[in-house]
């Protein structure tokens, strides 16, 4: 016996259960699941009027799952492409700018743990931490050897 077809609003809950999602990003996934007559957009306010759907959820749930192992750029490149703009990114990008330098030396003792000594290892490991989207100072910093909440 097969399972019985969700509701287009069911299909957003199931999703919106296992993980916070942008506006954008579940309105791709429903479109794919809309029958004619059903108004996606329609759904995606009545679930934001609700507070099941929240673009700042959402934002502070990325950037809790990919600040560990990423900088700035690339967080701020990833809420971007999820459609996220305007005054509440400036506003996480200031957050994420206190601890972009603590996140970086992190990173780099995780994999390294050591000062390269010969030119060929500082540039892999400058281009490691440029890669995972650190800035220039956060680099720099955490290439020194010695962060700043090492006491």
């Amino acid at each position: 016996m097969a399972a019985p077809q969700l509701s287009l609003k069911g299909r957003a809950l199931r999703f919106l259960s296992m993980r916070e999602h942008s506006r954008l990003e579940l309105g791709r996934k429903l479109s794919k699941y809309a029958q004619e007559g059903d108004d996606v957009d329609a759904l995606l306010d009545f679930l934001e009027k609700n507070n099941w759907l929240s673009q700042e959820r959402f934002s502070e749930s990325l950037i809790h799952r990919r600040s560990a192992r990423y900088g700035n750029s690339r967080i701020v490149a990833e809420l971007q492409s999820h459609g996220v703009n305007g005054a509440a990114l400036k506003e996480l990008k200031f957050g994420l700018a206190d601890s972009e330098v603590a996140r970086a030396c992190e990173v780099w003792q995780r994999k390294f743990g050591a000062v390269a000594l010969d030119a060929e290892g500082r540039g892999k490991q400058m281009r490691f931490l440029m890669q995972r989207g650190f800035s220039h100072n956060a680099v720099r910093a955490a290439m020194r050897g010695t962060c700043p909440d090492d006491d």
